[in-house]
């Protein structure tokens, strides 16, 4: 009787465990789900594409080949073999050299515009007439004042960082509640102090929002910046490749910014979650 029990307690102790697919299915549940949609995408490229040799688009198998050689050598062995961390340094540094510059003009000058009715209308009519005005009409004139070169490249970047910025910050600012106000002024805290401890936080999940927006537009725009007579980057081996029809060289310099753009998006992701870990939506 003894036995028998035991075996039954075993039993039902073993039906109340989660099985192991219980266990790693809802971990594993997004993953499949999110690689589904680039499969099917690849596996509609091979077969368009494989065993056609007037097809202007390369096979995936030869991207894959020229994205290897770029970034170790040993298959072309031609200008672009092992180049890759040049070209992708040169970028990174452009787009979050462009996007801190944008962080630090949009941020304070949203706060202001925000919440300081006279800068509000002195300056905010200026800035929604440029805005319109794309990044690719700039560069010009970013050509004939910054010069051929990074610096160009740097503030294009900076531009199409900027406004994201500044717009999600006008409205995190200006959707404060008053209440949150009065609130700090009971507590003694008044003036600039509330720039600090009533509006940053509060407008907090705005801002980050328009950093990752800004942060896009960055990667977005780092290939029209390097057409401004950069040797390196993404974006100039892209263009360069473009003139002596390197499709697959172009398709590898665009997989390696998509890449790179989504883990930016996922640092600042990571790095609002931490921030805003007080927000019930973004804890």
């Amino acid at each position: 009787m003894t036995t028998l029990a035991s075996h039954t307690e075993d039993d039902a102790a073993a039906a109340r465990e989660p099985s192991a697919a219980a266990v790693w299915w809802p971990r594993l549940r997004p993953v499949l789900l999110a690689i589904t949609f680039p499969a099917v995408l690849l596996a509609f490229w091979h077969f368009s594409t494989a065993g056609r040799p007037g097809s202007l688009i390369p096979p995936p198998y030869d991207v894959w080949l020229e994205l290897r050689d770029l970034a170790f050598g040993g298959i072309n062995d031609d200008a672009y073999s092992r180049t890759l961390h040049v070209h992708l340094l040169a970028s990174v540094s452009r787009v979050y050299g462009g996007f801190a510059l944008a962080l630090i003009v949009a941020l304070p000058l949203g706060m202001l515009i925000g919440r300081v009715p006279l800068v509000r209308q002195l300056v905010d009519p200026t800035i929604q007439i440029l805005r319109p005005v794309p990044v690719t009409a700039w560069l010009p004139l970013a050509m004939i004042i910054f010069g051929l070169g990074p610096r160009s490249a740097v503030f294009l970047v900076f531009l199409g960082a900027f406004y994201p910025i500044l717009v999600n910050t006008i409205f995190g600012v200006r959707s404060v509640e008053p209440r949150l106000f009065e609130a700090a002024s009971m507590l003694g805290c008044s003036g600039p102090a509330q720039f600090f401890r009533v509006v940053l936080p509060a407008a907090l999940p705005s801002i980050f929002t328009g950093m990752r927006l800004g942060l896009g537009f960055a990667w977005v725009v780092i290939v029209v910046g390097e057409m401004t007579g950069v040797q390196t980057g993404l974006g100039a081996i892209i263009m360069e490749a473009r003139q002596l029809s390197r499709t697959e060289i172009v398709i590898s310099g665009m997989i390696v910014i998509g890449i790179f753009g989504f883990l930016s998006d996922q640092l600042v992701m990571l790095i609002g979650r931490r921030l805003l870990a007080w927000s019930p939506s973004h804890g």
